[in-house]
């Protein structure tokens, strides 16, 4: 018998579905499978966590559980009703309901349910296999160039994935049936897959633009010249003009993150920020005092 899911997520019944979604992330990322090789103990805990996010992290589901249509596993409670002593169902008080079979099999299976294939009563109905939720981190590159991963199921199986070009953090993919298999001829259901986007160094994403910040040294900036610019395909060529300020902004045409559906693709801002030396020698401090002398100028400080 399925473990009932609050308890294996560690959380009252009062719970918010944020409260639940930080509480599976947690658990399920101490006891991932890929951070504990070869621990059965570490597999089974990953799978019963996911068994019951899959239960009452799913809101219509966790009303369902909390009205006790649905046990722990997500399969449908039998009804009883009272029957009065002219055989008929009755609600509240000894008065007959009018029931619509169709209605209370409809609350049990949610829309994948299935017309009766064969014979009476439930044994006849097809069911339509759970969805699963997955978290798959991925670098900042990957996410913006596309990549190809592998998500480890609770079972220890695996499940190839094509992460899209492009896709942001907190973005949910869906596998169209790589989820639970149906139950009397039903379909699968479909795999959830929840991307998170790990921090990059230097990038930083704001819509399909990406913007870092450049250090230049003081020479660079009074000389102008050519300076090398990562982006996230490669390094490329960058011209600072003479008198390069700290703070100004350049764009890189093409550079940033491609958007599909829009068909277009952001650009790379770069942010020049100015590095002085570690130390300043005499022959730099003797230069600037005499410098300072014939050409002070106001920055506009106000």
């Amino acid at each position: 018998m399925a473990e009932d899911p609050y308890s294996v997520l560690g959380v009252p019944k009062t719970a918010s579905d944020d409260d639940i979604r930080r509480a599976f992330r947690r658990l399920a990322k101490e006891s991932h499978p890929d951070l504990h090789p070869g621990s059965a103990t570490a597999a089974d805990r990953f799978k019963k966590l996911s068994a019951a996010n899959e239960i009452i992290g799913d809101p219509i589901k966790r009303k369902q559980y909390d009205r006790g249509e649905i046990d722990a596993a997500g399969e449908p409670r039998r009804a009883h009703a009272y029957t009065g002593p002219r055989g008929g169902p009755r609600g509240a008080g000894g008065h007959p309901q009018d029931f619509d079979i169709g209605d209370i099999f409809s609350d049990f299976f949610g829309a994948g349910g299935r017309g009766p294939r064969a014979g009476p009563g439930m044994g006849g109905f097809a069911m339509r296999g759970q969805d699963v939720r997955y978290s798959l981190e991925v670098d900042f590159v990957e996410a913006v160039t596309g990549a190809k991963k592998r998500v480890t199921l609770p079972d220890g199986g695996t499940l190839d994935l094509g992460v899209p070009e492009g896709v942001s953090d907190g973005q949910v993919l869906r596998l169209k049936g790589k989820g639970a298999p149906g139950q009397r001829g039903g379909e699968a259901g479909d795999a959830l897959v929840e991307i998170k986007v790990r921090p990059h160094a230097h990038f930083k994403r704001n819509g399909d633009d990406i913007e870092m910040e450049l250090p230049v040294t003081l020479d660079e900036a009074v000389l102008g010249g050519k300076v090398e610019v990562a982006t996230v395909t490669g390094r490329v060529q960058l011209t600072l003009p003479k008198g390069t300020s700290s703070g100004r902004v350049f764009r890189l045409r093409g550079k940033g993150v491609r958007n599909a559906a829009a068909g277009t693709t952001g650009d790379q801002l770069v942010k020049v920020q100015i590095v002085l030396p570690a130390t300043i020698d005499d022959s730099l401090s003797y230069f600037m005092s005499e410098w300072r002398q014939k050409h002070a100028y106001d920055p506009g400080r106000g």
